[in-house]
């Protein structure tokens, strides 16, 4: 889904109050979202992702009702537009500062303290979506490469299905990264709910060991990270299991934009190379 037809979906869905070319667009991956007012819409790439867009709106209000600082859904039900998913968000005060390590570890120390919700989460199924995004890529990336991934995907899986974690078992968001927090006027909040499971808290965690040891975050930010959380993941035994998975899907993710953005087809390579040599220390990087 390029912006043209997420824009075309967004004029049919009839949820903003001005023009969809007017509306600016804030991101594109899985959904493309977009603003205008006082409202956000997300439209997703496809039908698949409906299921997923109500459990988030659902999410959403539980934490509303928690007090847990995250945005707020202004539409309690999805539309399914021309085949895409389409889900409406208050659009949150323009940000004072960029959210930081410590911001997010301070907002996992409340998720992570929650009880269940009286609906079910699900697991947080890390792996899940490498099919789809390697199917996304077709013929453009080497079938090797695929099957390599594939592989990769069923060992990480039983692995990490028999791990014994080190924090107890519960709610966690999924894509524990600073990307997913607004730093408004009244402090940090979450946004981008859609991941939001109940599983190994570990989970949230070692997104920002990966962070530090493949993407370049510096010594400080990470140790900021792990004492406003009080744990550092990576004196668990289990670190490199949920390190490989997520590595894994972070790979095949970015194989779903190959065929599109030439930046992705080369990332997507580099990434595979790195795995297959199993040098952890090349650096990766967004495009």
């Amino acid at each position: 889904m390029d912006e043209a037809r997420a824009r075309d979906v967004l004029a049919a869905a009839g949820v903003l109050p001005g023009a969809a070319g007017e509306a600016r667009l804030l991101a594109l991956g899985e959904n493309a979202v977009f603003a205008a007012g006082d409202l956000v819409v997300k439209v997703g790439r496809d039908a698949e992702l409906l299921d997923r867009a109500r459990r988030e709106l659902d999410i959403a209000l539980w934490l509303a009702e928690a007090g847990v600082p995250a945005v707020r859904a202004a539409e309690p039900e999805p539309l399914l537009v021309e085949g895409h998913p389409v889900t409406v968000w208050h659009r949150l005060p323009d940000a004072i500062r960029p959210a930081e390590p410590r911001d997010l570890a301070e907002l996992l120390r409340v998720v992570h303290a929650l009880p269940a919700p009286s609906f079910d989460l699900p697991s947080r199924d890390l792996l899940g979506g490498v099919e789809r995004w390697l199917r996304l890529a077709g013929d453009v990336i080497d079938p090797a490469d695929a099957a390599y991934l594939r592989e990769r995907r069923d060992g990480f899986a039983a692995e990490a299905a028999a791990l014994t974690p080190h924090l107890p078992p519960g709610p966690i968001h999924g894509d524990a990264l600073p990307r997913n927090v607004h730093v408004g006027p009244e402090g940090p909040v979450l946004v981008d709910l859609e991941t939001v499971s109940s599983d190994l808290r570990e989970h949230d965690l070692v997104v920002m060991a990966l962070s530090h040891d493949r993407y370049g975050l510096p010594d400080e930010a990470y140790d900021s990270f792990t004492e406003a959380y009080g744990w550092d993941v990576r004196e668990w035994e289990g670190c490199s299991v949920l390190r490989g998975a997520r590595e894994t899907a972070s790979c095949a993710w970015v194989a779903q934009h190959a065929p599109s953005i030439p930046k992705a087809l080369a990332e997507f390579r580099r990434r595979v190379a790195s795995l297959r040599e199993g040098d952890e220390t090349v650096r990766w990087y967004p495009f």
